[in-house]
């Protein structure tokens, strides 16, 4: 890819940077696998993760699941702090037991990740997180990343300052504004549909996919300016004007 006219790459997290899809995905399976079982519903798939579920806030996520197995419960609210309460944030909690569970087990960030961070700081091109996760600083702190980024904007950002989730560009857009860098100046780098949905609704200069199962023509279709399948592939697109 070339770098030219990009002063900042926003960064999706997890199964971009690091592999903590693979956590999620084990988690929501857990969670909803239990919860379908236990009433009789059409199981739980890795498929179901990809449609209803991934790159979107949390409470989006539940809510469309239960919607695509003819379920509704009652919302909660942030305040809720009881896993077991048969509220979409109730399991949103009891999903977030089970992936921190996971967490502790360790995780480290994707080789070729890295290597492109260490590329765009040797560029002088800014970077920051925007993550749908409530869970982004753990994540990073548990990577040995977290002092990379001076700007996430994760879950807990979004709903302090009520900004939309994914698929709306906003949480994108405001990294990008506390970065001090215009819009169409800054790369999006997404594994989720929903994720490259909001680059390319937001007016940025190209919009990457990362195809970790998403499926690399999907990912095109829904406006992704080029898919690869690691970050390192973009290191030589790093001209020497960049460096």
């Amino acid at each position: 890819m070339d770098h030219d006219g990009v002063d900042a790459v926003l960064f999706d997290l997890d199964g971009v940077i690091t592999p903590t899809a693979e956590k999620h995905m084990q988690a929501w399976n857990r969670m909803f696998t239990t919860y379908f079982d236990a009433r009789g519903i059409d199981p739980y798939s890795d498929e179901d993760y990809f449609r209803y579920i991934d790159g979107k806030p949390r409470v989006e996520g539940i809510a469309s699941m239960l919607a695509a197995r003819g379920l509704t419960l009652p919302e909660g609210n942030d305040d809720d702090n009881d896993p077991d309460a048969d509220t979409v944030h109730g399991l949103g909690l009891r999903k977030n037991v089970i992936f921190r569970e996971l967490l502790d087990e360790g995780i480290e960030a994707y080789p070729g990740s890295v290597a492109y961070l260490d590329a765009l700081d040797a560029a002088g091109i800014a970077s920051c997180v925007v993550s749908s996760s409530k869970n982004a600083e753990a994540v990073l702190t548990a990577a040995g990343l977290r002092d990379r980024f001076e700007v996430i904007v994760d879950g807990l950002v979004a709903a302090a300052e009520q900004i939309p989730g994914k698929p709306r560009p906003d949480t994108y857009l405001r990294g990008a504004e506390l970065l001090g860098v215009p819009a169409d100046r800054c790369v999006v780098i997404e594994d989720a549909v929903s994720g490259v949905q909001a680059g390319a609704a937001g007016g940025f200069a190209r919009v990457v996919g990362v195809d970790r199962g998403a499926g690399r023509e999907t990912l095109l279709a829904e406006g992704a300016d080029l898919v690869v399948v690691d970050l390192a592939e973009l290191i030589p697109g790093l001209t020497e004007a960049n460096r």
